[in-house]
């Protein structure tokens, strides 16, 4: 199982308050990026988007949830949204995504969220495939976990309501926008692949709404149930099986791997526009964040550029002590190595090569631990270091570099 990572991102919502966000990013190449929409009063952080996020980000796909406006850690009153707000956050969502890595091809929505991604779809062109988990195919059917208070609503404009056992200020044009939704013409409409989730005991959204979803949309469309789950997949197996399903699912109209256009055969560098420091990384097919850490000024959403000097060093001594092990069929086991940067005064530096000793002022000071699994003698343990200073960047870093920057102007 491959290693995936979370990194933090922010962007303007409909409102143009701060909305929260976490980009789940797969350790290789990004197939696709999906685009995931959280529960009514829920946030990004419940059970079912992380591991959702979790097993799409271990097939290889990058996934961006997010909080909607006044809820979780995004900006904003809770009591000044309603569905078209959340719609319109979905969609500057994928603007997000689409300016800064590729727009989301896959549109994955739970609860109201689902009746929101099969609205905004067909304004996110690029998105060729939506999921629905325990969806309603009303909107007007949120209201019925405050129908006590409707009329509370309609009267004094407001009231405040438990939902999940929290306190929500619910005013009169949520009400009016939910009731004035017509979702199944946009489901009829849709003109991509639709996949419905749904939990046959679902006590919050029954399960004649899935029929109803499903009902209303055209060919390609699937339905599957997720048996013995709850509205909330609050078990932890469950809410796997349901990622499992969706990358089944979702393998037709996503690319095995990046475009070929996307392929660079040298490194670039993009600022990303978000944040002061974040840049993303292209290498080939690969896609990695630069970033500086927040006591900086940064988002700490990846390596720095020293960072990334230290990363090469160690994965370069790492891969040059195997393949002398092989060449000399030496039963090595697992190397580690371990590099800490600093900057330190030339001259006081006296475990440094004597050249880096006679320059001027500060230097950079690299330092590189070795571990190997298994006992070694002190002959071979010798020989180990030998061997990691001639590792290519070592020398790079130790010896002096040739670098030709030229400006390419505008675009």
């Amino acid at each position: 199982m491959s290693h995936r990572s979370t990194v933090k991102a922010t962007f303007k919502g409909s409102g143009g308050h701060t909305l929260a966000a976490r980009l789940d990013l797969p350790a290789g190449p990004v197939r696709a990026f999906a685009l995931f929409a959280h529960c009514f009063t829920c946030t990004k952080d419940v059970l079912a988007a992380r591991t959702i996020a979790a097993g799409l980000a271990e097939q290889g796909l990058g996934i961006l949830r997010f909080d909607f406006t006044g809820l979780g850690a995004s900006e904003g009153e809770f009591a000044n949204t309603n569905f078209t707000s959340n719609v319109d956050d979905l969609v500057l969502a994928a603007d997000y995504l689409r300016q800064n890595f590729a727009a989301p091809a896959i549109l994955i929505g739970h609860s109201l969220g689902g009746a929101a991604v099969l609205v905004a779809a067909a304004r996110i062109p690029e998105a060729k495939a939506v999921v629905t988990i325990g969806a309603p195919a009303d909107v007007a059917h949120v209201l019925h976990q405050f129908a006590g208070s409707i009329e509370d609503i309609r009267a004094h404009g407001e009231a405040e309501v438990k939902l999940a056992g929290r306190p929500f200020k619910i005013r009169r044009e949520f009400v009016e926008d939910a009731e004035g939704q017509m979702i199944e013409d946009k489901i009829h409409n849709l003109g991509k692949a639709l996949l419905v989730l749904h939990a046959p005991k679902d006590a919050t959204v029954g399960i004649e709404n899935a029929s109803r979803i499903f009902l209303a949309a055209r060919h390609p469309k699937s339905f599957v149930t997720l048996d013995g789950a709850d509205h909330l997949l609050s078990n932890p197996p469950m809410a796997a099986y349901a990622a499992s399903v969706i990358v089944a699912w979702a393998a037709k109209y996503i690319p095995p791997m990046p475009a070929e256009s996307d392929v660079v055969d040298h490194v670039l560098v993009r600022e990303t526009g978000h944040g002061k420091f974040q840049n993303i990384v292209v290498s080939g097919r690969h896609r990695l964040l630069a970033d500086e850490p927040e006591a900086v000024g940064g988002l700490d959403s990846g390596p720095n550029p020293y960072d990334y000097l230290s990363i090469a060093l160690g994965a370069c001594t790492a891969m040059t002590l195997r393949i002398y092990a092989e060449h000399k069929k030496l039963d090595l086991g697992r190397i580690l190595v371990e590099v800490r940067h600093g900057k330190v005064a030339a001259e006081h530096c006296t475990d440094c090569s004597p050249t880096a000793t006679t320059r001027a002022g500060k230097i950079d000071r690299f330092e590189r631990i070795i571990r190997i699994e298994g006992a070694l003698d002190q002959a071979l343990a010798q020989k180990i270091i030998e061997i990691a200073d001639k590792c290519p960047v070592h020398r790079t870093l130790e010896h002096s570099s040739a670098i030709v920057t030229k400006f390419a102007g505008a675009g």
